[in-house]
Formats: C-alpha cells, sequence, structure tokens
C-alpha cells in the first residue's frame, strides 16, 4: 500500500526551488499496515535510499519496513517517544494550538540524542524519508527544523505543516487499526487526546518556530546544542539546499550564542 500523507516539501512549498532541492527530503506517516511491495516502488521511484523512523519502540514492530529492509533501504529508528511525566504533564495542560506548538518544543528538548540521530540520517546521501505514527507532530517538527536550516521561510514552513489536514481521515483510520486511542476513545485511566493534537493547526507550528527562534536562537542553534555537529549541518545543507543557496554563510552563524538542548 502506498505511503498515507506522504510528500517531498519542495515540491508544494517550494515549486520553483529557491530553497530546497526536490527529492531530498520526504515526510509521511507509518506504513499502514506495513511496508509492501507498492510502497517499497513508491520510495524507489523517489529515491530513497533512508528511512528515519521517529516512533517510540511501543509504537513501532520490525515487520513495519521489513520489505524496505530487504530492498536495500536502510532504516534508522530515531525514536522520540512523547510519554515522560514533563511530557504527560503538558499534553494534559493542552488547550491550543499554542499549546501544541510549545508541546513540540517541548519534545525536541527532551531528545536530543534521537533528534541529532535523526538530523544525522536525513543528510545521508539520497532522499531520506521522515516519518512518525501520523506523520504530524514528530514528523512536522522535525521537518520544520530541516526547512529552516535551509532558508526556508516561516509561512511556508507553515503552509507544509498544514497540508497534513488533508490527509487526516486516512491516517486516523490507519492507525485506529492498530490503537484505537488514536481516535480519542475515553478509557478509564488513559489519557485523552487533546482536541489540538487531532489536527494540524497552523498556530501550532507558528508557535513552535516562535519558541526556536526566541529560546534557540533558530533551528541550526538548537540542533547544535542537541549534539549535531557542523560537519552534519553543512552535510545536509550540500545536499538538501537550492543550489543557489550558499550553506557557508548560514553555517557561520551556527553555534554563536548555542543554549543546552
Amino acid at each position: 500500500m502506498s505511503l498515507v500523507n506522504f510528500r517531498d516539501p519542495a515540491a508544494l512549498t517550494d515549486p520553483a526551488s529557491r530553497w530546497i532541492r526536490p527529492g531530498a527530503l520526504f515526510r509521511s506517516a507509518q506504513p499502514f499496515p506495513a511496508a509492501d511491495a507498492d510502497t517499497v516502488a513508491q520510495l524507489r521511484e523517489h529515491g530513497i535510499t533512508t528511512i528515519v523512523d521517529l516512533r517510540g519502540e511501543a509504537e513501532s514492530s520490525p515487520e513495519d519496513w521489513a520489505a524496505a529492509e530487504a530492498a536495500g533501504i536502510a532504516v534508522v529508528a530515531a525514536r522520540i517517544d512523547p510519554t515522560n511525566d514533563e511530557l504527560e504533564r503538558a499534553m494534559r495542560a493542552m488547550t491550543t494550538a499554542e499549546d501544541l506548538g510549545a508541546f513540540y518544543l517541548l519534545m525536541a528538548e527532551s531528545a536530543p540524542r534521537s533528534l541529532a540521530a535523526a538530523v544525522e540520517a536525513a543528510a545521508r546521501p539520497g532522499g531520506a524519508l521522515v516519518h512518525c505514527a501520523a506523520g504530524k507532530d514528530r514528523t512536522g517538527l522535525l521537518t520544520a527544523l530541516l526547512l529552516e536550516l535551509l532558508g526556508v521561510p516561516a509561512e511556508e514552513i507553515v503552509a507544509d505543516y498544514a497540508r497534513t489536514n488533508e490527509a487526516l481521515r486516512q491516517i486516523w483510520a490507519g492507525l485506529a487499526d492498530r490503537n484505537r486511542a488514536a481516535l480519542n476513545e475515553v478509557e478509564a485511566g488513559r489519557l485523552t487526546v487533546p482536541a489540538p493534537l487531532l489536527e494540524a493547526p497552523a498556530g501550532a507550528m507558528s508557535s513552535f518556530l516562535d519558541l526556536v527562534r526566541t529560546r534557540h536562537g533558530g533551528a541550526a542553534r538548537l540542533l547544535t546544542a542537541c549534539g549535531v555537529t557542523t560537519e552534519t549541518l553543512d552535510a545536509f545543507r550540500a545536499k538538501a539546499a537550492a543550489a543557489r543557496t550558499t550553506a557557508g554563510t548560514a553555517a557561520a552563524s551556527d553555534t554563536a550564542g548555542v543554549t543546552a538542548c
């Protein structure tokens, strides 16, 4: 089955190739129910050689990407697991899109090693596919950081994130087969999914990008604080930036004023 919520941010966000080189970075939901021959054909068609899986261990199964691995496509587990006490408290208090944006930053800050591993995998040669469960939250925050590294304006990053709304019906239907709680079923003792998490509100991504800038000084400094090396940032830009982008200019300010992740 073809991947749900699958897209190259360059296709709609940057059709004139002002910032992003097409074919370098892709995003999607997890495979439903697992990767098969059609999924592998889709990956090969787009030149994808690396899959970056952001799901927690309890969310994933070795069968999910077995067909892709058998076809020689590398799968990197860079687990961002949104289940620690601080994140659970933030989820319980979430009521607005802005709260969701703050939750995204908290997720990023809570998993510096995973975030660094994800960026390192995305910087590998060939197309890289980034995904979590829905391809919305963890995928959205990582994609946003990578697009900011390439100089994509905030409004275009927000627009790419919000496109997930078009696929939510398919996403929730797919997740329902594996986890009924994804549809906000209320069960005794189980955390109910807050309303903002069931959508892809533009305000959430706007808030996240604002917080990354005000608290960390931008994506490059946040990622550097999380352990991403300058060499990795340069490698990702060299691979994914539009031809006219000057990576060295952007890299020069990567580490100035870095705050701990």
